[in-house]
């Protein structure tokens, strides 16, 4: 079926919750039961032809998106931008991709691979953005990813799916602030991402991050199975530029960090 905003974003939803199952208690706990505002959703990818950014954001493209803002993540080789539906309500979107012309010849052929596994029209499929893993790649192949870019390795055994949806907490109703938020998280016992300290970014900024670790389950290889980090939950407090109206950007040095949330530990 062709989707509306609401039923890709609840379809998204379902099947990141099999691999962030932590995200319906921490739901609960900040909203008391009551729905939540999405700041954004993020995804990634390979900057290949047939899956890069572009085709991702063809599905949203397609429902109203409009590009915004661009990133770029030297260290970590990625490149990102976002996406926003004129309708403010709408969660923003966030896909960043892997420059493969950055990496090791090896990564790249492990990268090409799988993708070959792939048809070349995989990516228009209405499903496309929660279909998950869609190729065989070995245990050992996976921790030949991971020694050189723990975004390849997340990618290879999780596929296609969104890796973090986030909490807009100037909509929360019981909490005043991220620092609220994140007392809470802790208090619950929920572990939270402290790369570049607990709470990246600043009033300054326009924008304050924090993110929970990501919860491990266990995946399927080609030769067994392995329990790794899969996907977290994020949590956005924004702050109003000099027009009064809130800052809607990202900031690059903030989301460098948050990407370390699904970091093999």
């Amino acid at each position: 079926m062709n989707h509306t905003i609401d039923s890709l974003f609840a379809a998204l939803w379902q099947d990141y919750l099999q691999q962030c199952p932590s995200a319906a208690a921490i739901h609960q706990l900040l909203g008391s039961g009551q729905a939540l505002i999405n700041d954004h959703v993020a995804f990634r990818t390979f900057n290949l032809p047939q899956i890069g950014l572009d085709k991702l954001a063809a599905h949203f493209i397609a429902l109203g998106y409009e590009a915004k803002g661009e990133y770029h993540f030297k260290q970590k080789k990625l490149y990102a931008r976002h996406f926003e539906h004129p309708n403010p309500t709408a969660p923003k979107v966030f896909i960043s991709e892997l420059l493969l012309e950055q990496c090791s010849s090896e990564l790249q052929q492990l990268a090409k691979s799988m993708m070959a596994q792939l048809g070349d029209e995989a990516a228009s499929a209405p499903d496309f953005l929660y279909s998950g893993k869609r190729w065989q790649v070995s245990r050992s192949d996976y921790q030949t990813l991971l020694a050189e870019s723990e975004y390849a390795a997340w990618l290879a055994a999780f596929g296609f799916r969104a890796n973090h949806f986030t909490i807009n907490v100037n909509q929360l109703a019981d909490f005043a602030n991220l620092g609220a938020v994140n007392h809470a998280l802790k208090q619950a016992g929920f572990p939270l991402n402290q790369s570049g300290g607990e709470i990246k970014g600043s009033p300054e900024v326009l924008l304050e991050q924090s993110s929970t670790l990501a919860d491990k389950v266990e995946v399927p290889f080609s030769d067994g199975s392995l329990t790794i980090p899969a996907c977290f939950y994020e949590f956005a407090q924004r702050y109003p530029m000099a027009d009064g109206q809130l800052y809607r950007g990202f900031v690059a040095a903030s989301a460098d960090k948050i990407f370390e949330s699904t970091d093999a530990r």
